[in-house]
């Protein structure tokens, strides 16, 4: 898959030291029409697993977080909100789990502990960063960006 605008966005982002979940709602601010400084803020619990703790895996959870601004349920809405953004989640974590093998960050990284001095260093030696990290912001980016592409 060819990198993105988007994913060009979110991984210029990461760079600058953006968590992934940060990155990836920066860069679809404008799509969904809310400011990225509160996207921002919003997402910076959901880094590394959400706090590190490598559960879900940031950048996915940084894709939700924009589709459910897309299509999630507002006050006074219909049930059928909520249907429809339950169904464009479970097609974005298909694609990505076919591509990457799981949604789940602790085995994106293949074990390492990022919670410990020892996993911290492996995760340095091995350059996950970039090697892993890198990676799964951009293809949470291309996914999104089809999605908006063919949703348009």
């Amino acid at each position: 898959m060819n990198i993105s605008s988007k994913a060009e966005i979110a991984l210029r982002k990461f760079s600058e030291g953006y968590n992934c979940a940060q990155s990836v709602v920066y860069a679809f601010a404008d799509e969904v029409n809310i400011d990225k400084n509160i996207l921002l803020t919003i997402s910076t619990g959901f880094g590394a697993g959400i706090g590190r703790k490598q559960e879900v895996c940031g950048a996915v959870s940084g894709a939700v977080i924009i589709l459910g601004a897309k299509y999630g349920r507002k006050e006074n809405e219909t049930n059928d909100k909520t249907k429809i953004t339950y169904k464009e989640v479970q097609k974005f974590i298909e694609e990505f789990t076919k591509e990457k093998g799981s949604i789940i960050c602790s085995e994106l990284l293949q074990g390492c502990n990022l919670l410990t001095e020892k996993g911290q260093e492996i995760f340095q030696k091995k350059n996950m960063l970039h090697n892993v990290c890198f990676g799964c912001v951009e293809l949470a980016c291309n996914i999104l960006q089809k999605h908006f592409v063919e949703t348009k």
